[in-house]
C-alpha cells in the first residue's frame, strides 16, 4: 500500500511538471535629455541577495509558491509611468475651403496661431526602481519629449519625476523621485541567463488598471540584434506575455533580479504574438550608472567599418563562416589606422572573447570607455597578428557599419529603399508576413523607377532573372549593379506578379 501512494506521488509530480510546461510554452510596442537636475556618484545598488532560486519544489503547491515568492519580491519595485506633452494640433475650420483670406481674418483674431489649438497628449509606460534614494530605469520611449513625467507606486503613491538622462542608442532612460521607503530591485547578471530559463515581466499593458501584471515565460533567445528597434541591440527574447504599456518594465530571473527591460514585442497584430525583446540588464546598468554620474553617455571609438562573413566571404578568406568581423574602412587619423588595423584585416578577438559576428564587435567596442586599451587577435593574408589599441570618444557620426553604407549608395543610384519584410513592415504596409523577403519602402519621386511604375509597398521577387529568396541574396545582386545598367525585375503587388525594367 506505501509502495502504491509513493508511485501515485511521483505520477502526481510528473503531471504537474507536464501542466506546468504546457502553459508556459502555450505562451515589439516599440516602447534625452539632461535636464540640469543635481547628478548623483556612483549609484547605490540593491546588494542584497535573494535565496528564492534554492526554494524547495516537492509537490505542485510548493512549485506554485515559488512563483508566487518570485512575484512578491519584484513586483514592490515596478512603477507606472505616465507623461503628458503638450502639441499644438491643426483645426479644420469651414473657411478652410473658401481660401486664405478668410483663414487670414477669421484665424488671426486674438493674435493666435491660425486654426491651432493646444492639446495635452498622455503616455502610459512602465519602470523598475533601481536604488532606494529614487533612481528609476525606463525605456527612453517612454519619456521622450514629455513636459510632465510622474509615476505611480505599488502602495499607490503618485509622484512627479524628473528626467536625468536617456540614450536613444539603446532605448534606455534614467528618471528620479524625491521620495522614501522605496525598494529597489536587485539587479543580476543578464550574461548568466541561458535560453531556456524561466523569466517574469512585470508591468502595466495597455492601461492603470492592469498595473503590475504579472506574465511567465522562458528566455527564447539571446543576442538578438538587426531588429531595429535601437542603434545598439543585443535583446533578450522572451515568450513572456508582453504588451503596450509594458516597456520599461523588469524582466526577472527566478531570484527574483533585473535581467532585462523589456522594451519590444514583434507583432502582425499589433498585440502580443510570443516574441517580446529586452535590453539585457548588464547593458543597461552601465547605461544607467552613466547617466546617473554624468548625465551622458559615452562610448569607444575604434574608427573602422565592420561586416560580417558569409559563406562566399569564408571561402575566399579559408575562414570559417561566422569567423570574426571583416575590416572595411580604416577611417583616417582612427585609433586603428594609427596602430596599424589595415583594410581586409578579420578581427578574430577582441580582449579574448571570440567575435562571431559585426554586432558583436560592435557592442563589445562601444561597451568599453573611451581612453582605455583593448587587445585583438587578427587575421591577415594567412598570418595571426596581435594589436593593442588605446580606444578613443565615438563621435555622433561614427560610421559602423560597411554594409550599411553600401546599401546607402545602391539605394541612390537604383532610386529607392527595399529592406527586409519583417512583420512590422508587413503591418505597416497591409502585406501578409509570408507574401514575400524583400520590399520597396520608398522612392525616389524623380527617379526612373518611379516613372517605369514602381511602387511602395511592390515585392521583389526576382532581380534580372535571378530569384529573390531573401533580403542577403538581394543585396548580392544589386551590390554588382552599376550607373548605366539595365535593371530587370520581378514585383509583387497583390495578388498580381508584374516586370518592370529601366536603366539605373
Amino acid at each position: 500500500m506505501h509502495k502504491r501512494q509513493s508511485f501515485a506521488k511521483y505520477l502526481l509530480l510528473v503531471f504537474a511538471g507536464i501542466a506546468v510546461g504546457a502553459l508556459v510554452f502555450s505562451n515589439v510596442e516599440f516602447n534625452l535629455s539632461f535636464n540640469g537636475s543635481s547628478l548623483s556618484s556612483r549609484p547605490n545598488f540593491a546588494t542584497a541577495t535573494n535565496n528564492i532560486e534554492n526554494y524547495p519544489v516537492q509537490s505542485l503547491k510548493s512549485f506554485n509558491e515559488a512563483f508566487v515568492q518570485i512575484a512578491e519580491s519584484a513586483t514592490p519595485s515596478v512603477v507606472t509611468i505616465f507623461t503628458e506633452k503638450t502639441v499644438n494640433q491643426r483645426v479644420i475650420s469651414p473657411f478652410d475651403f473658401f481660401g486664405s483670406p478668410f483663414n487670414d481674418f477669421f484665424g488671426m483674431q486674438g493674435g493666435g496661431s491660425p486654426n491651432r489649438r493646444k492639446e495635452v497628449q498622455q503616455g502610459l509606460g512602465s519602470g523598475v526602481i533601481v536604488t532606494d534614494d529614487g533612481y528609476i530605469l525606463t525605456n527612453n520611449h517612454v519619456i521622450d519629449g514629455a513636459d510632465t513625467v510622474y509615476i505611480r507606486t505599488s502602495d499607490n503613491r503618485k509622484i512627479t519625476a524628473k528626467v536625468i538622462g536617456a540614450d536613444p542608442k539603446t532605448d534606455l532612460a534614467v528618471i528620479k523621485v524625491n521620495e522614501k521607503n522605496l525598494k529597489p530591485i536587485i539587479i543580476g547578471d543578464s550574461d548568466k541567463l541561458r535560453v531556456g530559463e524561466w523569466v517574469i515581466a512585470i508591468g502595466s499593458p495597455l492601461g492603470e488598471n492592469l498595473a503590475r501584471t504579472v506574465t511567465q515565460g522562458i528566455v527564447s533567445a539571446k543576442g538578438r540584434a538587426n531588429v531595429g528597434l535601437a542603434d545598439y541591440e543585443d535583446f533578450i527574447q522572451t515568450d513572456a506575455a508582453i504588451n503596450p504599456g509594458n516597456s520599461g518594465g523588469p524582466l526577472v530571473n527566478i531570484n527574483g533580479e533585473l535581467v532585462g527591460i523589456n522594451t519590444a514585442i514583434a507583432s502582425r497584430t499589433g498585440g502580443f504574438e510570443g516574441i517580446g525583446f529586452a535590453v539585457p540588464s548588464n547593458m543597461a546598468k552601465k547605461v544607467l550608472t552613466s547617466l546617473i554620474t554624468t548625465g551622458k553617455v559615452t562610448r569607444a571609438y575604434l574608427g573602422v567599418t565592420i561586416q560580417d562573413i558569409d559563406e562566399n566571404l569564408a571561402k575566399a578568406m579559408n575562414l570559417k563562416a561566422g569567423e570574426g568581423a571583416l575590416v572595411g574602412t580604416v577611417l583616417e587619423g582612427g585609433p586603428a589606422a594609427k596602430h596599424g588595423i589595415k583594410t581586409g584585416d578579420v578581427i578574430l578577438d577582441f580582449n579574448g572573447v571570440k567575435v562571431t559576428s559585426s554586432v558583436v564587435l560592435r557592442n563589445a567596442i562601444a561597451s568599453q570607455s573611451p581612453g582605455s586599451t583593448v587587445q585583438m587577435r587578427v587575421f591577415r593574408d594567412g598570418s595571426i597578428l596581435l594589436f593593442t589599441v588605446p580606444l578613443q570618444e565615438q563621435a555622433a557620426t561614427e560610421i559602423v557599419s560597411a554594409q550599411a553604407e553600401a546599401n546607402e549608395s545602391i539605394n541612390s543610384i537604383l532610386g529607392f529603399r527595399a529592406e527586409e519584410l519583417t512583420a512590422e513592415r508587413a503591418q505597416k504596409l497591409r502585406l501578409k508576413p509570408d507574401a514575400g523577403k524583400v520590399v520597396i519602402t520608398s522612392i525616389v519621386p524623380t527617379s526612373n523607377a518611379y516613372r517605369a511604375g514602381l511602387h511602395a509597398g511592390d515585392l521583389i521577387l526576382s532581380v534580372n532573372k535571378r530569384d529573390v529568396r531573401t533580403y542577403a541574396e538581394y543585396s548580392t545582386l544589386v551590390q554588382q549593379l552599376k550607373k548605366g545598367d539595365l535593371f530587370f525585375v520581378l514585383i509583387g503587388r497583390g495578388s498580381s506578379k508584374m516586370y518592370f525594367a529601366f536603366k539605373i
